[in-house]
């Protein structure tokens, strides 16, 4: 198992910058995170697991991994912050500070950005239906925050302030525009990211509570936010404006087109299986059963499988994309939260 290294916050930067360099890219492999231990590393070639990178850091669950596959940034609760590690030896490069209860990663470019909640409380998550523990009431909660990351440098440049309890983060297709989900009170947001600015407010209290996962399609013409407590999905046009929402099972969050946009799926955690719509009509396709807390998936590069995250049943199960088909149940994970691909692919954190 790879031994962590100590962390000079002084040498940071150039120790991030020189790395990013000298490293070379890893295999065709998954990384899933594992709440209660660390990020455990798939063979996408066997689809069995080869190993296991260790955290100083606790409490991993949002992850990405970079563009050239040299670096995967993962969410660590316990430090407040995210944690840099070699995707290929599983090093730990180096940590960024981020802020209280660190949760979503995505990666843009050189950047990366991680939703965290300055207001946020000790215990557990929330059961699937219930508000919050620190949750709409609390009038003077500060609001969730979106890091913005500079990998290059190894340093945080700014915040993006989202609502109460910000769950999904993702770009507009031009990556002018940041969206978000706001949990605690029921919105979406949209941020222009080269001023930080909130430029629109989308309220989804009429449609359904707990605005979760969100996506947008491969065309950018379409965005779609899962509504946990409403059980159902809404479907936005380019500008923003809802134009229709869709049932799901219960508790849906995770969500992901193809990379076709032909289909749309989305995992409904509290009724254990994982839906298929028409990714243009949404109509509902198809299912399969799937195990506990099924929350994130991704599809694999070659898009004929995918990983799906069961936190609660402690697997990655692996589905055949055209027979729906659960083909493996791959064990040994405690409490698996996110799942993400190199190189890059479809999925609920990611894209390629």
């Amino acid at each position: 198992m790879p031994q962590t290294q100590p962390f000079r916050p002084m040498l940071l930067a150039a120790a991030v910058a020189a790395a990013f360099a000298a490293m070379p890219a890893a295999a065709e492999q998954a990384f899933v995170t594992s709440q209660n231990t660390g990020v455990s590393v798939l063979d996408l070639a066997t689809l069995q697991t080869t190993g296991s990178f260790d955290l100083s850091g606790k409490g991993p669950r949002g992850i990405g991994v970079t563009q050239d596959g040299k670096r995967l940034v993962v969410a660590t609760r316990e430090t407040g912050g995210v944690t840099i590690l070699d995707a290929v030896t599983g090093a730990e490069v180096g940590h960024i500070k981020v802020g209280k209860n660190p949760e979503f990663v995505r990666i843009r470019g050189d950047r990366a950005f991680v939703s965290y909640e300055p207001s946020a409380k000790a215990g557990p998550p929330p059961k699937p239906g219930e508000a919050p523990a620190h949750g709409d009431d609390d009038g003077d909660e500060e609001p969730a925050r979106i890091a913005i990351l500079d990998l290059k440098k190894g340093k945080k440049i700014g915040d993006i302030v989202g609502g109460p309890e910000t769950e999904g983060v993702e770009f507009s297709k031009d990556g002018k525009k940041l969206i978000v989900t706001n949990e605690a009170d029921n919105t979406v947001t949209v941020h222009d990211i080269a001023t930080r600015k909130l430029l629109k407010t989308i309220k989804t209290a009429e449609y359904g509570n707990r605005p979760r996962g969100i996506k947008v399609s491969p065309d950018g013409k379409t965005y779609v936010a899962t509504l946990e407590v409403g059980n159902k999905f809404m479907v936005m046009d380019d500008t923003f404006k809802v134009i229709k929402t869709v049932d799901t099972g219960k508790s849906p969050y995770g969500v992901a087109f193809d990379r076709k946009g032909e289909r749309l799926y989305v995992a409904a955690g509290q009724d254990k299986k994982l839906e298929v719509f028409d990714g243009k009509t949404f109509d509902k396709v198809g299912e399969v059963a799937t195990g506990g807390r099924c929350w994130h998936f991704t599809f694999t590069p070659d898009d004929k499988q995918i990983l799906l995250a069961c936190g609660k049943s402690n697997e990655v199960l692996v589905i055949d994309v055209a027979s729906l088909a659960v083909t493996q149940r791959l064990d040994g994970f405690d409490t698996p939260w996110g799942v993400v691909t190199f190189p890059r692919s479809m999925g609920s954190l990611d894209q390629p």
